[in-house]
């Protein structure tokens, strides 16, 4: 009785090095976000894209350096889509602020590991710098929206930065919220937060004050 013949095994398939690359990209972007980057080694990267540990590191010089192209290309893609919802001719403020809101809320829809990546701590290794950073980016655009209807409404220009980064941490928060629940749908989360800023806004008083200082305290006597 003839011995069964044994089936050869898969040849791995050869990729260019371009192909290596981006595959050990999508493989690294994944490990991240679930993980993050302390929890991530360079032998799982490995290990889950099928090659050696030198390949990495030919790559990308060790996991610092592949997890700053993962961070700068989720950078650059969250980027682009707030500009693009901020860069409309003739819109008006609240559909501005509507659009930028929608775009964020979508990033974190469409590309929920890269915005997990982001939120947890994007600032390693990263030449694009942190998620904070890239907020701050945004709030800056969004502050030009805000600086001249500010001054026509008889409030300081100069807080409108500051209500910039007020909006964008809202949203942000809110998404970071959202994600996992991804309930109720996005357009109605949007609506909701707009909701809230546009017409808090709208009942600014022009210097305000804290009340709270007046309250006496646990000792009965006032605040300073």
């Amino acid at each position: 009785m003839s011995e069964p013949s044994q089936q050869p095994k898969p040849s791995r398939v050869r990729m260019s090095s371009a192909e290596r690359r981006e595959q050990l990209i999508q493989v690294a972007r994944g490990l991240f976000a679930q993980r993050g980057y302390e929890g991530t080694s360079v032998e799982e990267i490995a290990a889950s894209a099928d090659v050696s540990k030198p390949v990495v590191y030919e790559h990308f010089g060790g996991k610092e350096g592949l997890y700053a192209v993962v961070v700068d290309r989720e950078v650059q893609t969250l980027l682009h889509a707030i500009r693009a919802a901020l860069t409309v001719p003739r819109a008006g403020s609240r559909e501005l602020i509507e659009r930028g809101a929608l775009a964020l809320l979508d990033y974190i829809d469409e590309q929920p590991d890269g915005f997990r990546i982001l939120a947890r701590d994007s600032s390693v290794g990263s030449g694009a710098g942190s998620f904070a950073s890239i907020l701050s980016d945004i709030a800056g655009r969004v502050e030009d929206l805000l600086a001249d209807p500010f001054e026509r409404h008889g409030y300081n220009r100069e807080f409108a930065g500051l209500y910039a980064q007020a909006l964008v941490g809202l949203v942000a928060m809110a998404g970071q919220s959202w994600l996992e629940a991804r309930t109720p749908a996005k357009e109605e989360v949007a609506a909701h937060l707009v909701n809230l800023a546009w017409n808090g806004m709208a009942n600014l008083e022009v210097s305000p004050a804290l009340r709270v200082r007046e309250l006496p305290t646990r000792t009965g006597r006032r605040r300073a």
